[in-house]
């Protein structure tokens, strides 16, 4: 999950322009465009401080000096040595990295804790350079810009109530988090994934870091959809389609055989990988759901900084994602929903349902949530096709005079029915953090320790995983599905 928060509605539009044309930096062909080079540094420069605001920039100096100085070495070898380069560790438990255009390159601590050695960190990073030379961002940009569509921002209670009810409570990250990157990123045509390999495999080889290592970034993409399959195989879900870098940098079996064969091509002596560097540097480092995001521990999921915690019904999953919280039943039918709500959206119940719903009848209810006022609404809205739609919410005040939306969503009206109960039941667990929650609050953290005697057995009795403690211990020591590592070596572990 991003930070807990309300984003306004936005809209990020270039202005229409007549194309241009440039000479990119890597082919040396001419290619008409809307973003010449200063367009790009512009457009970078303005989307930065979005980026760090939606996904939170990582307050680890120590960490974030390193990356910048792995990163600037490659780009200091890249086709746009010229551009003032940003190297940026998001405070994300993604899986993702990307970058916009004018040379500003993210990097999540998600993605830091699976990544083994300073040579891997550095094909992700060169990976993303490559896409930046190469103009990919101004490329996508152009074909919007010339088919009339625009770079689509965020949206607030709106955008749920819209969505394909429940169907949108599963993937509130990429339907109401489309954020200031989503429009230069998602998703790269397949020409553009294997450019921008090959440039990241020459960037390494130019700054003396062995090109093979882009072959373990990959097979790390890979393995991670293994897991997610794997999980949902045994939890009874369907595989769920590719997120995070997996989305915008889709990963397979055909793209791991084709970064071998980029990677064969270069042949030489290459400087040591930096493993114990790297671990070094991430030893420590928050893994999972942070502070700043909230963290899901079982059936609960706690929130420190807006000091609020929520228990899902028995059998019920909690999906920590976006700028949202979404509780599924077991069949994905129904869920509640939980948002925080703009203060410009009003100062009370009454004017933010008026205000953020637009209501055409209903009537509302005063009920006390643990002992935080709230107020329950029933009743209907026109949505933006003039189609009349049932809504049923409850607003609350919680810690800080904060107030949250508790959104019901359901497939159908039998589903709703059928839930109903369980959605209130989630509802009434609404409440300010207790002493004993804000202990279950604290963040798990990537340790550095020695392989003991019973490999991976041994290692996750002491991990708070849970069942899939051995798989995910195995996944981030790059040893996934059934590698083992020989006792005494160093590994990472999740404290």
């Amino acid at each position: 999950m991003r930070r807990l928060r309300s984003i306004a509605l936005a809209t990020l539009l270039l202005a229409a322009a007549a194309c241009t044309t440039v000479r990119n930096p890597v082919t040396g062909r001419d290619e008409r465009t809307v973003m010449d080079e200063a367009a790009e540094l512009a457009e970078g420069k303005k989307a930065h401080p979005a980026v760090l605001a939606e996904y939170g920039e990582l307050k680890n100096a120590k960490l974030q000096a390193y990356v910048n100085q792995v990163g600037q070495r490659l780009a200091k070898q890249s086709h746009r040595s010229n551009l003032e380069w940003h190297f940026t560790v998001l405070d994300s438990p993604q899986v993702n990295a990307f970058a916009l255009p004018g040379g500003y390159v993210y990097i999540t601590r998600g993605i830091m804790a699976y990544l083994g050695s300073e040579a891997d960190l550095a094909g992700v990073l060169g990976h993303e350079i490559g896409h930046v030379t190469a103009r990919h961002g101004a490329q996508r940009v152009t074909r919007q810009q010339t088919a009339g569509l625009g770079v689509l921002a965020a949206t607030v209670l709106g955008a749920v109530l819209e969505g394909s009810g429940v169907a949108g409570a599963g993937s509130l990250a990429s339907q109401v988090s489309q954020g200031v990157a989503a429009g230069y990123v998602a998703r790269y045509s397949r020409e553009q994934e294997s450019q921008a390999d090959r440039l990241g495999a020459e960037y390494l080889a130019r700054t003396n870091a062995d090109p093979r290592n882009m072959i373990d970034v990959t097979q790390l993409l890979v393995n991670q959809e293994r897991f997610a399959a794997d999980r949902a195989g045994a939890a009874g879900r369907e595989p769920p389609k590719g997120t995070d870098w997996l989305s915008s940098h889709p990963s397979s079996e055909q793209r791991l055989s084709d970064m071998r064969t980029i990677a064969a091509q270069y042949k030489g002596h290459y400087a040591d990988e930096g493993r114990a560097r790297y671990l070094q540097a991430i030893d420590g480092i928050t893994f999972g759901d942070g502070r700043e995001q909230g963290v899901v521990r079982g059936r609960n999921f706690f929130h420190e900084p807006l000091g609020i915690a929520l228990t899902a019904p028995v059998g019920w999953r909690i999906d920590n994602g976006g700028d949202a919280l979404a509780l599924l039943d077991p069949e994905g039918s129904a869920a509640l929903v939980l948002k925080t709500v703009p203060p410009e959206a009003g100062a009370t119940h009454e004017a933010i349902i008026r205000n953020a719903i637009k209501p055409d009848a209903g009537r509302t209810e005063q009920r006390s949530l643990n002992g935080q006022p709230a107020t329950h609404f029933i009743g209907t809205r026109r949505n933006e096709r003039g189609q009349s739609q049932n809504v049923v919410l409850t607003i609350v005040t919680g810690p800080q005079q904060r107030h949250f939306a508790l959104l019901y969503l359901a497939r159908d009206a039998a589903a709703l029915q059928r839930q109903y109960r369980a959605l209130q039941e989630a509802e009434a667990s609404f409440r300010a953090l207790s002493a004993t929650d804000r202990a279950a609050a604290r963040p798990w953290t990537i340790e550095m320790v020695t392989m003991p005697r019973g490999g991976f057995a041994e290692l996750a009795r002491s991990s708070p995983l849970g069942s899939h403690a051995q798989q995910q211990l195995r996944l981030l020591n790059a040893a996934y599905p059934s590698g083992d590592i020989a006792p005494g070596q160093l590994v990472k572990t999740v404290r």
